[in-house]
């Protein structure tokens, strides 16, 4: 005789198995075309960042930082391109560690010229009257130094962030246009 409460019972636990096997695949799915979206957005803006004119923008800031000629920085290319990094990155958009690892020395290097000796950001804020002004970018470098101290650990709050952002715009400020 055929025991159709049993298989009643059994094919209502393989339809739930089914359903919770196919959330979790498609779970899986969407986690990894995210990441693969994050990677193809970062070394597009990868591209961008080594392209010509931003290299032409990377050579004009930095150079200008180190000569501390403030008045003259007449681009605020590189700055933009980096609060957009980091409204992206905030948004969850780009992956943070993609991030750090494609733009972090950047990011750091200008970051510290632009608030040292003279801090340029919050002049441009108090000028413009408007406080929000790079606030993603100011974002993004307070998350790439957490994942600095993170990766690097106490070696990084122990050298002189000052020498290698100064050296950093050394080699930017020698950068050639494509």
């Amino acid at each position: 005789m055929v025991d159709w409460f049993n298989i009643a019972v059994w094919s209502l636990v393989g339809t739930w198995a089914l359903v919770v096997g196919t959330l979790v695949l498609m779970y899986w799915q969407t986690r990894q075309t995210q990441h693969l979206n994050s990677a193809n957005a970062v070394m597009n803006l990868r591209e961008r960042f080594d392209g010509g004119r931003m290299r032409a923008a990377r050579r004009h800031l930095s150079d200008r930082l180190l000569k501390q000629a403030h008045e003259d920085i007449a681009s605020m290319e590189v700055i933009t391109f980096f609060e957009l990094v980091g409204t992206l990155t905030h948004r969850k958009v780009l992956d943070e560690d993609l991030v750090w690892e494609a733009f972090g020395t950047g990011v750091t290097a200008y970051y510290g010229a632009l608030r040292n000796p003279v801090d340029l950001i919050a002049q441009l804020r108090a000028r413009l009257e408007e406080p929000l002004v790079f606030h993603e970018f100011e974002w993004l470098h307070s998350r790439i130094e957490q994942i600095d101290r993170e990766e690097v650990g106490a070696v990084s709050s122990t050298r002189n962030l000052g020498d290698d952002a100064r050296r950093i715009l050394h080699r930017e400020s020698d950068l050639a246009s494509i």
